[in-house]
């Protein structure tokens, strides 16, 4: 996954950033994590 996409998405729950780790995305604030599948987050 491209790193650039993160300064355009947020958190679904909180509305926060989040950053990436190697195989999901991790929200900063509330630390709901969500997988990245085939470099396409899920946000779910």
């Amino acid at each position: 996954m491209k790193e650039d996409i993160l300064k355009v998405i947020a958190c679904p729950v909180c509305k926060e950033n989040l950053k990436l780790e190697k195989t999901k995305l991790t929200c900063k604030k509330c630390k709901k994590s969500y997988e990245v599948k085939d470099g396409v987050p899920i946000l779910k």
